[in-house]
């Protein structure tokens, strides 16, 4: 069977709730052998934490944009004390999710700018890899990348990445993987799928975003959801299902996918490959 890493899953969405056990021991059934658990806010920091122990998994601790509005100048110090405490946790696998959003109305985009470039500083201050939200954000969030890197090169994955050809290139030099999930399943998705099918293969890794991004046999249009169609709901199971899509837009065999996506994982969060020597669940590497 082949095994992924889903680089990027919200476990501890409520709308899991009690069934997150099933939903994970699912996913491990279908060859999700490790999920990466991204904090959103301070009150998060604990679950995702103890999430991650629980379930054998990894997480990232770090303020998303869209909880700028709420955090407080505070929630940074306490970003900074969580990850001097969880120094030694190899399940601490990134400082994330992090980054902009210009798609969501009323934000105030300064203040994002502000978490997200004191968020970066933490990351180099730790030592730790970045998990990058970027929607409709790429410049602004490569400006902030390159200002604080210091002459090194970043450890991190582009979430759910949504730019052009320019603006992916420009990423992976500076050191980025780029995240790629539900999206790329609609075949209207022209571009995303282009990129999907001619990066370099190092270049990318696999995610969920679960339970949001659902893939096309999971969305509902607004059409439907007024007919009384649920919206469906994106789990870490549909991982291989999703990278089907990845390895027939790149003519290649889902094993090939698998062993490439999950090799990138492991190069760009280092301690993943501590977790995964640990897991009963790990697949020999090459």
């Amino acid at each position: 069977m082949a095994t992924f890493i889903d680089t990027h899953c919200h476990l501890d969405a409520h709308e899991f709730g009690a069934e997150m056990p099933a939903i994970r021991a699912r996913a491990a059934e279908r060859g999700v052998a490790m999920c990466v658990i991204p904090a959103v806010a301070a009150f998060n920091f604990q679950a995702v934490r103890e999430l991650a122990h629980l379930q054998g998994d990894a997480y990232a601790l770090g303020i998303h944009p869209l909880c700028t509005g709420q955090a407080a100048d505070a929630d940074l110090e306490a970003l900074d004390a969580e990850l001097t405490a969880r120094r030694d946790d190899p399940r601490l696998v990134a400082v994330g999710e992090i980054g902009l959003d210009y798609f969501v109305e009323g934000l105030d985009g300064d203040r994002q700018e502000r978490f997200f470039h004191t968020q970066l500083q933490l990351a180099r201050k730790h030592g730790l890899p970045i998990l990058i939200h970027v929607r409709r954000s790429v410049d602004k969030v490569l400006k902030h990348l390159r200002q604080t890197a210091g002459g090194k090169p970043w450890l991190g994955i582009a979430h759910a990445f949504n730019g052009s050809e320019q603006q992916a290139e420009a990423c992976i030099a500076l050191g980025l993987k780029l995240g790629f999930g539900g999206a790329v399943t609609f075949e209207r998705a022209l571009q995303l799928r282009r990129l999907a099918a001619s990066l370099p293969m190092e270049s990318i890794v696999m995610e969920t975003d679960a339970p949001d991004i659902q893939p096309h046999w999971l969305y509902r249009t607004q059409a439907q959801r007024d007919a009384g169609q649920p919206q469906g709901r994106n789990e870490p199971g549909e991982l291989p299902r999703i990278a089907e899509v990845v390895a027939g837009l790149r003519g290649i065999g889902i094993e090939e996918l698998a062993a490439a996506t999950t090799r990138n994982a492991l190069d760009v969060l280092p301690r993943l490959q501590i977790l995964m020597a640990m897991s009963e669940r790990a697949p020999h590497i090459a």
